[in-house]
């Protein structure tokens, strides 16, 4: 199933590698922030964000009852700041999840977890109304087997897609899946097992194949994929899954280290506890990136040692861990210094000093609501917006049900709400994933022009 990379595409993307390295390395500190850590071959958004774009779960009976692509104005000086402008449903309920743009940002890669479906929207023609470009239909056979497409990651003129399971088994075992940006498929990458490590090393006692997340470090040749668990488990009831002792077996418990040129594994990390959002230091000197896990609660460093070699180790707690809190999403500030962590159980959110990257220090937190998950800041490090679904099957019942977009306020002490929007009471669904938006991305496309103009005319 793999497929020869030509040697043309190799030399662009190690010069589109050296061109990230030298853009973020040029950046003073605290002058953006990480939106949860886009892909360092984006387009970048340098300022105010004019929108932010909500992949969401629909609920039967609520609205439509179908996942949707909700666009939130999130400008001061907009006459519509603080509301829904857009809705754009796709069709029926696909336990929508993650979303990730391409490399120069024109179109904005979704994915439903439960049917397997990639939606390709159009954000650059009018990025106020998003337009579903296309629908793949054909994820799992084109791909081998590979269920669940999870993260949608942009790499130069590449779109690749971490599965969370197989259609053999529905567990853990799954792949990375590469396509071009017109969505077009190009090669699976299948996440090192014990039984074939495909050349990578083992560092520890696992090598399970489990996939979740993927982020680059271009300056170190890398790719660092995460773990979760398969369909059979993320598509069930919380509370049945927690009390099913075999159930509770089949979560992923590594980190694997990628050659990023090659696509071709190369050291395989013991990171017990499922391993979530992996995030990657920006600063040139910082050969690191971090992950939080799930059931264990803390905060893990993959990192590259003296000699060269890639290791990973447990830096910090998050919360009590004895009362599994659930870190979810994770954010990084573009100087390295600071870490957001959110807990789905209590509904916090918590900031880390990374001062000493490798001891972190918990210097802040604020309860959201009762349950929270997705964590976006902005670019300039003063606004951060959060959302409030985990999965369909998973989120709380009843009045803790909450589900909601909060923007707020962060002056690097404390965060003041500025306004939020109860996604039930809109009848919009379960908010999901967040992206940004901006009229600034679309200048010199003339295609937005008379969108732009419109807009500024009213």
């Amino acid at each position: 199933m793999q497929k020869q990379h030509k040697g043309t595409f190799s030399r662009a993307l190690m010069a589109a590698s050296l061109a990230a390295t030298t853009l973020f390395t040029a950046l003073p500190a605290r002058t953006v922030a990480d939106e949860t850590c886009q892909s360092p071959y984006m387009a970048k958004i340098v300022g105010q964000e004019d929108f932010v774009y909500v992949w969401t779960l629909g609920v039967d009976g609520l609205g439509d009852g179908q996942d949707k692509l909700v666009t939130v104005d999130v400008n001061p000086k907009s006459m519509n700041y603080g509301k829904v402008i857009n809705s754009l449903s796709v069709g029926g309920r696909n336990e929508a999840h993650h979303s990730g743009f391409t490399d120069d940002r024109r179109y904005l890669w979704a994915g439903g977890l439960d049917t397997n479906k990639l939606f390709i929207f159009d954000v650059h023609t009018d990025p106020a109304k998003p337009q579903l470009h296309k629908v793949v239909t054909d994820f799992v056979a084109k791909s081998g087997g590979v269920v669940g497409p999870h993260t949608t990651y942009a790499l130069p003129g590449r779109m690749m897609i971490t599965g969370l399971s197989n259609n053999q088994d529905h567990g853990g075992r799954t792949a990375l899946v590469e396509y071009t940006n017109e969505g077009e498929y190009v090669a699976t990458h299948w996440i090192p097992t014990d039984e074939n490590l495909q050349g990578a090393k083992k560092g520890g006692n696992f090598a399970d194949g489990y996939g979740y997340d993927i982020r680059a470090l271009p300056r170190r040749n890398v790719m660092v994929t995460s773990s979760f668990t398969g369909w059979s488990n993320y598509m069930m009831d919380f509370g049945k899954m927690l009390q099913d002792k075999e159930a509770m077996k089949r979560f992923g418990n590594t980190v694997v280290v990628w050659d990023l040129h090659t696509r071709k594994p190369k050291k395989v990390l013991d990171v017990p506890g499922a391993p979530l959002e992996v995030r990657c230091a920006w600063k040139s000197e910082n050969n690191w990136c971090l992950t939080t896990t799930a059931l264990t609660s803390k905060i893990w460093m993959i990192y590259e040692d003296e000699s060269g070699e890639w290791q990973a180790k447990e830096i910090a707690d998050v919360g009590d861990p004895s009362k599994v809190p659930l870190p979810v999403d994770i954010s990084l500030l573009a100087d390295d210094s600071g870490l957001w962590v959110n807990t789905f159980m209590d509904g916090t959110s918590r900031f880390f000093d990374l001062s000493d990257p490798h001891n972190p220090k918990q210097t802040y937190e604020k309860k959201i609501a009762a349950q929270v998950n997705m964590v976006s800041e902005s670019w300039d490090g003063k606004r951060a917006y959060y959302t409030s679904s985990l999965l369909a099957n998973w989120d709380k019942k009843g009045q803790d049900n909450e589900q909601y977009f909060k923007a707020y306020h962060w002056d690097g002490k404390q965060l003041t709400e500025q306004f939020s929007i109860d996604f039930v009471k809109e009848k919009l669904g379960r908010a999901h994933q967040m992206r940004f938006g901006a009229y600034s991305l679309y200048a010199n496309n003339r295609s937005t022009e008379k969108g732009q103009s419109a807009v500024a005319a009213k």
